[in-house]
């Protein structure tokens, strides 16, 4: 009966959480012949392509069937492509994956995990190496003087939008907006790049980038540093459309947690890995479960803009406030499901 009840509350969640005017996604008629699997622009589509395609090219010997990279210029890109079934397998970060789950019948099937072994990886706010500013207070000191320009990540980002966007600005009642003299939205590496060279004095970023720029960009990594660190946020997900055949998804499932662990090409695989983002041991298991504190982070975020919001009456801001706490309290059932 409990199981029962939690899978109820599990589906009223989707609804309730994903609010009311989200667009549907176009239903699949029947599996493709092919698979495109989408991959969110963290940083340029070259060095990406030199990340995922050998992983990619076993997957399609795997499965016996065509497997082809898609990439966008932002992450709404391979979301809306997944809404609409021209991608059906993706790389998302928590925050997009949300959106995929949400608007493009996506389901979460398994996630990354680094090559110390954990699930997990952290946002930054970067500036240069020879800025005077050296914490957030020092960053903040600078609201509307006109001199900071301020690099923010995709919207879809978690880590370099919405985890900033909560910790850093809404905790502390900032509008960047309103801050700085001006906010650009860039991917990881672009924004990493932009506060080495100078051009912004400050932008989100993350542990994963910061360590493929010392591999990969020593001297652009160095010119930065970190002003601030996040809390861990969970490993990004893989997702497929939940409308594949049961067949099909498992074979999919099968591939990527069995992938640098079973075979003879295991300890090749475990080097394609090893390759991807700053480096990753094989895949573990995940769902939809996995969302939970993203979705709670969202949640949080958007309570706080709610009460700093002076152009709300204190009936409207009660109202919207007890509709969110309505959503947290459900997503307190079902993450104690999960961890128990």
């Amino acid at each position: 009966m409990l199981n029962r009840m939690l899978s109820v509350a599990a589906v009223a969640a989707a609804g309730l959480l994903a609010g009311p005017a989200l667009a549907q996604p176009e239903p699949l008629e029947g599996d493709p012949a092919e698979i495109n699997f989408g991959i969110i622009s963290t940083e340029s589509s070259q060095n990406l392509r030199t990340q995922w395609e050998p992983m990619l090219q076993d997957m399609s010997e795997a499965l016996g069937m065509p497997v082809n990279a898609f990439y966008a210029s932002d992450y709404a890109g391979v979301i809306e492509a997944m809404r609409f079934g021209q991608v059906t397998v993706a790389w998302f970060g928590n925050a997009s994956a949300i959106q995929a789950v949400d608007r493009a019948g996506g389901e979460v099937f398994a996630r990354s995990v680094k090559l110390d072994g954990t699930q997990g990886y952290y946002s930054h706010i970067l500036v240069h190496v020879d800025s005077d500013i050296q914490t957030l207070d020092d960053l903040f000191a600078h609201c509307g003087d006109g001199t900071i320009d301020f690099g923010m990540g995709d919207p879809n980002s978690t880590s370099g939008f919405l985890v900033p966007s909560y910790y850093v600005f809404a905790q502390n009642g900032i509008d960047p907006q309103a801050c700085f003299n001006a906010v650009r939205n860039a991917n990881h590496e672009t924004n990493l790049m932009a506060v080495a060279n100078g051009q912004v004095t400050a932008a989100t970023n993350n542990s994963e980038q910061v360590a493929r720029s010392q591999a990969n960009a020593p001297e652009a990594a160095a010119q930065v540093r970190a002003i601030w660190t996040s809390p861990l946020i969970p490993s990004d997900p893989l997702v497929f459309r939940a409308d594949l055949s049961d067949d099909l998804k498992d074979r999919i499932r099968a591939f990527f947690l069995g992938y640098g662990r079973l075979g003879d090409n295991a300890e090749e695989a475990r080097d394609i890995l090893a390759a991807i983002s700053d480096g990753q041991l094989p895949y573990t298991h995940a769902s939809n479960a996995q969302l939970y504190p993203i979705r709670q982070l969202r949640l949080f975020r958007d309570r706080l803009g709610i009460q700093a919001d002076d152009t709300l009456s204190d009936e409207e801001k009660e109202a919207r406030v007890a509709e969110i706490d309505a959503q947290l309290a459900l997503l307190d059932v079902l993450i104690a499901n999960v961890h128990h």
